[in-house]
């Protein structure tokens, strides 16, 4: 009997040892007990993503822009077969245009005939996230439609390796990713369109014999960081049986160490349940957020440089977002705690346009200036509350705290919170920076500055070390 418990106390204690060597712990399939997992610290600390909508939406490549007086949901280009075949408010322009373009006895399944891949060159896409200071991808394997960008045995016929580029577009780019340090991650929707199963008789038979071996088969294939779905509207979490996933992915799967999910995951779950939150074009389900909203997780904030996330080629300059206009935007969402997933549409022969790689190249050239006072930054406690209109962000990193001004100050600078006198410097410049100290206020004077050495564009970083 006596040996028969030590057995037991060295089997506990064995137990206990290998929980605290390899950091396991059993999640249950309840919102409860998932909501319990903290959310890898590696998300916080990345601030800056991109996100690659590309599928055979990216062939027709249309949708209405902002000239055609539509609503921001309105102008996705990945929505083009569900707004063609049903009817909805702008099914016109989509009839309309694709009669024009391709005829009425074209349908959409055609579509793969003219995706190919043909100019995809993976580690060039890979070179131009790591030009753009991009810490993390994510990449749709499967938007609503449900073709795939891998070789998913649950989509056969209606994948890249079986039909159109017959290539894994997915793994390809993925290794690339991986090889430049950046973290890789997967857009999955958690719908279809057209699936036959996916309808409430056959919601069970569609999440065991498609969604969940579709999940696994990705994750257990492809290693990702981070697992970002959508497509959760028409059920709850408990229809889904969301938690029954998670459980798995955070619980057994080989990713559950440093796994990232997000909060999409049933119809009431967005804001409430799963890791980080998300917003879109700065709405969540129609509800602005804009105006400095507060999330009580770590958050993140998805949208394309122009209206639309697949490639729309309706769209024209003015409906992109400037150099400056985006740099300020990761300034904004930084600033309130948050990341920015920044979004590109490739062509359908694999080409990112020239506009985005721009885009994305001048962010970089901003970020690797001042990317000290964005990446592993948090959200300063003392900051002003950020409002449209504002002009000057706080973030902290430790015990430095930076302040950036997306317009270079004229006028002494006043930083109230700070708890003793502290050095000032301006991130990219060897420009002595003169300031004083008083009454727990710290004055900055601006340096100086002309075309001539300026370090940057767009905005400029104070970095305030040790005062806080």
């Amino acid at each position: 009997m006596l040996n028969h418990m030590k057995i037991k106390y060295l089997f506990l204690c064995l137990c206990l040892i290998s929980g605290s060597l390899f950091g396991q712990k059993a999640y249950q399939a309840n919102w409860e007990s998932i909501d319990s997992r903290p959310v890898p610290a590696w998300f916080e600390d990345a601030k800056f993503g991109i996100f690659i909508h590309w599928g055979l939406y990216s062939v027709p490549a249309y949708s209405p822009s902002a000239r055609d007086k539509v609503g921001v949901y309105d102008r996705y280009a990945e929505w083009y077969w569900r707004r063609w075949q049903e009817p909805n408010k702008t099914q016109h322009f989509f009839t309309d245009f694709h009669n024009k373009a391709f005829g009425p006895n074209v349908k959409y399944q055609d579509f793969t005939q003219h995706f190919k891949a043909e100019m995809f060159q993976p580690d060039e896409w890979a070179q131009l996230f790591e030009n753009a200071g991009a810490k993390y991808v994510v990449l749709t394997s499967k938007h609503h439609e449900g073709f795939t960008l891998w070789p998913s045995k649950q989509s056969w016929n209606w994948n890249a390796v079986d039909v159109g580029p017959h290539r894994d577009l997915l793994g390809d780019l993925t290794k690339s990713v991986k090889s430049k340090n950046i973290k890789m991650g997967y857009y999955y929707s958690l719908l279809e369109w057209y699936n036959p199963l996916y309808k409430k008789e056959t919601l069970n038979e569609y999440i065991d014999q498609h969604m969940f071996p579709q999940l696994k088969d990705l994750v257990n294939t492809y290693h990702p960081d981070l697992v970002w779905t959508d497509g959760e509207w028409d059920y709850t979490s408990d229809k889904l049986r969301s938690t029954e996933f998670l459980s798995w992915l955070y619980t057994d799967s080989p990713v559950r160490q440093n796994v990232v999910v997000n909060d999409r995951w049933g119809k009431e779950t967005r804001s409430k349940h799963g890791g980080f939150y998300t917003t879109e074009y700065d709405f969540v389900h129609g509800e602005d957020t804009s105006n400095g909203i507060e999330f009580a997780k770590p958050w993140e904030e998805c949208r394309g440089i122009a209206g639309s996330f697949g490639y729309n080629r309706n769209e024209n300059l003015e409906d992109y977002s400037s150099s400056e206009q985006l740099v300020h935007m990761l300034i904004n969402k930084v600033a309130r705690g948050g990341n920015l997933l920044l979004n590109i549409g490739p062509t359908a022969d694999g080409r990112i346009p020239v506009i985005m790689q721009q885009r994305l190249t001048d962010i970089g050239s901003w970020l690797k200036v001042n990317g000290e006072g964005i990446y592993g930054t948090r959200k300063w406690a003392n900051a002003p509350k950020v409002t449209p209109a504002s002009k000057q962000y706080f973030t902290q990193k430790g015990k430095d705290l930076y302040l950036i001004s997306t317009e270079f100050p004229t006028a002494a600078l006043q930083v109230a919170g700070i708890k003793k006198p502290a050095s000032v410097s301006l991130l990219g410049s060897h420009v002595a920076i003169k300031s004083s100290f008083k009454n727990g206020t710290l004055s900055i004077v601006p340096p100086a500055i002309t075309p001539g050495n300026s370090p940057c564009q767009y905005a400029w970083v104070f970095k305030i070390s040790g005062g806080i």
